[in-house]
């Protein structure tokens, strides 16, 4: 007889450990590249980002930049661990907000990553939310 909270398998801690390790160096990665990047340098690259106001372009990069921290640290610190499970279900907001706005721009092909992150951020939140929760810091 198999109990839903038995102790979650080594196998899923590792894999949810790696997930989160990706999306926080993903996310702070873009993060920053946004926040540093001229915003014609960042527009030769990817042309969205000199087509948008400076605001909506940096709004993106500080969400970024946040869910990245907040996908990891509260689970590796184990302060506040719960907040991990609301950093990914916000990174998964995120990505569907990017989403949306490439399929409103006719940019289906630029989707296929963000539907990625999508999916590795559901794992992150089922996997910290229901299988493998972080015991908080006593």
């Amino acid at each position: 007889m198999s109990n839903s909270r038995a102790k979650p398998s080594t196998r899923l801690g590792v894999a949810l450990w790696i997930v989160q390790g990706f999306l926080a160096l993903t996310f702070v990665g873009t993060g920053i590249w946004k926040l540093a990047t001229p915003i014609p340098k960042l527009a030769a690259m990817i042309p969205w980002a000199g087509q948008v106001s400076p605001a909506l372009l940096y709004a993106t990069a500080a969400f970024d930049l946040l869910g990245g921290l907040g996908v990891l640290l509260p689970s590796v610190t184990r302060i506040l661990p719960g907040l991990t499970v609301l950093s990914a279900l916000g990174c998964c907001a995120l990505q569907a907000s990017a989403i949306a706005f490439h399929l409103s721009r006719g940019e289906a092909a630029n989707t296929p990553f963000n539907f990625l992150l999508v999916a590795l951020s559901l794992f992150v939140a089922w996997g910290r939310r229901a299988r493998a929760p972080i015991a908080p810091r006593v």
